[in-house]
């Protein structure tokens, strides 16, 4: 009688090693890459706001930040994610506050002024090219202006969206991340 309450005590406590560490799931819930926020946070990358005056993601810190990386000259891909951006900030209802939209300009090329008033509340700062090339993870084949990017209120990325995303399911992984944070 004792062995039996005693397996069936340890039963769910067996049950949860067995599955964590022999079946593993291979389902995932996320649409982003997680990045191991630990490896990535963010350095000194010889930022600048648009009138030459020195800045920083640092001064950020505080907000979870929806990250783009991309030239001067806005294409169509470049125009895309900042509508996105844009977007999914304003979808997150409440929550739009504890995000906060920055595009990483990497070059010196004046900005058309019609784009800038369509993304009003994006934060534009130019930055290093190289220092941010060093900074930020790519897929093979790809470049940091092909993904958006997601940094945690401590400063550490931690997410990386592909090429071309599916802006519903980014929506669903930013709303988990506020849901499941209370930081930010």
């Amino acid at each position: 009688m004792f062995f039996l309450v005693l397996a069936i005590c340890a039963a769910p406590m067996i049950f949860s090693y067995l599955t964590y560490y022999v079946i593993k799931p291979e389902g995932r819930t996320n649409y982003g890459e997680l990045i191991d926020p630990r490896k990535y946070p963010i350095p000194e990358l010889g930022i600048t706001e648009l009138d030459g005056k020195t800045a920083s993601l640092e001064q950020l810190k505080g907000k979870w930040i929806l990250l783009q990386v991309d030239a001067a000259d806005c294409q169509k891909a470049c125009a895309q994610k900042l509508y996105y951006m844009r977007q999914l900030r304003l979808t997150q209802g409440k929550e739009m506050e504890r995000i906060q939209r920055v595009w990483l300009i990497t070059d010196d090329a004046p900005l058309d002024i019609a784009l800038m008033k369509e993304y009003d509340g994006t934060q534009l700062l130019r930055v290093d090219p190289q220092k941010l090339a060093a900074w930020l993870p790519v897929e093979e084949g790809t470049k940091a202006s092909d993904h958006l990017y997601m940094i945690d209120p401590l400063g550490n990325l931690m997410m990386r969206f592909p090429k071309d995303p599916d802006a519903n399911k980014i929506k669903k992984d930013i709303t988990r991340l506020l849901k499941a944070s209370s930081i930010g």
